[in-house]
């Protein structure tokens, strides 16, 4: 299972919310590359970059965060929050990303996500299934919609995703760990489709518990900034699996 720590964006400074909400925000680091190198050179391979200014504004605002992660360390960067249009997704991938999620549009303009799909495909186009009580939430997670999670999901394997990142938002940023049946439930659905687990992440002992579950990877945030997981457990975990 790869580990992919999580860098949160807002006005070019890494945070984290809980539960999406912006009023909650902690600043972490005003230098997100300082991070970034830190996790890299703990054996991190992979990085969740998300433009939170970008999923509020609905456009990419944060771009130039990116560029400068892309070009000065060696990570695998999903970058995702507030792309809705071609020209976001040309900068996206002109700044560096090596993949996107796209999780508004897919409910908003699902004709625009499948196109992304078809022409960039499914290694580079990541469906983000960001849920509350197990409905699709978008905008930055400020809106609920009326998508029901596995039929949302199931429409898109059907037009060939192959990887999903499904964050629990009332789990998210709180601490008290992942929402380890909705990925049973999930994962018993859809065997082929490569789960990314996130939200929740609170101790060392969850990641071995999800890898035997069936996720491909999880996103870590919170619990490596409060050192509830320090970076020395993650190095370990990755040298030995």
């Amino acid at each position: 299972m790869r580990i992919i720590p999580a860098i949160d964006i807002i006005n070019g400074k890494c945070v984290r919310l809980s539960k999406g909400d912006y009023t909650t925000k902690i600043i972490y680091n005003e230098n997100p590359l300082e991070v970034a190198k830190m996790f890299q050179n703990h054996g991190i391979q992979h990085l969740h970059l998300v433009d939170l200014d970008g999923a509020k504004a609905s456009h990419i605002v944060n771009y130039k965060v990116l560029e400068t992660i892309a070009s000065k360390t060696k990570l695998t960067i999903d970058f995702g929050g507030g792309l809705k249009s071609d020209n976001d997704l040309r900068i996206a991938f002109e700044s560096g990303a090596n993949q996107i999620t796209g999780g508004s549009i897919a409910v908003k303009k699902p004709e625009i996500f499948i196109r992304w799909l078809q022409k960039f495909g499914a290694d580079k186009i990541i469906l983000g299934a960001d849920v509350n009580n197990e409905k699709i939430a978008i905008g930055g997670w400020l809106e609920e919609s009326d998508k029901e999670l596995l039929p949302f999901i199931q429409n898109y394997v059907n037009e060939g995703v192959s990887c999903v990142i499904c964050t629990d938002i009332s789990k998210d940023g709180m601490l008290q760990g992942p929402s380890f049946n909705l990925y049973k439930k999930i994962l018993k659905e859809f065997s082929n489709v490569k789960l990314i687990a996130s939200g929740g992440i609170s101790t060392y002992n969850e990641l071995p518990k999800l890898a035997k579950m069936g996720c491909e990877g999880t996103i870590i945030g919170k619990a490596i900034y409060e050192h509830k997981i320090s970076m020395k457990q993650i190095e370990n975990y990755i040298l030995n699996n």
